[in-house]
């Protein structure tokens, strides 16, 4: 086993995870419910950035609004954990295949 060589692909992945890191912090996906109703956006690690409701959602029951706008919520969160998952999937590159040691963090 060459040292250099495996010394160089650590330093590849660690700039792949920095590339990657920097590709999570400017994704903004948009979730929705209520068949397109309410949308929002989430950007990075999950600020909020938009949200935007249809004005016949106004005259409802507000407890109604409430549901829907965390729905919206959680199915934005879904796409963004999804989309960031797969950007350290491919940032790891040939070390995505290794297992998780007791004590390190999971990264993907």
């Amino acid at each position: 086993m060459d040292i250099n060589s495996l010394m160089k692909q650590a330093q590849a992945v660690q700039q792949k995870f920095s590339e990657a890191q920097n590709k999570m912090s400017a994704t903004v996906v948009t979730g929705t419910s209520g068949a397109g109703l309410v949308n929002l956006d989430l950007k990075g690690a999950g600020e909020l950035l938009s949200l935007k409701i249809d004005p016949s959602l106004l005259a409802d029951d507000p407890e109604i609004l409430s549901d829907l706008i965390v729905a919206a919520h959680a199915d934005a969160r879904r796409k963004l954990d999804e989309v960031n998952a797969n950007l350290m999937k491919e940032a790891a590159g040939p070390f995505g295949g290794m297992p998780n040691f007791p004590g390190m963090p999971k990264i993907f």
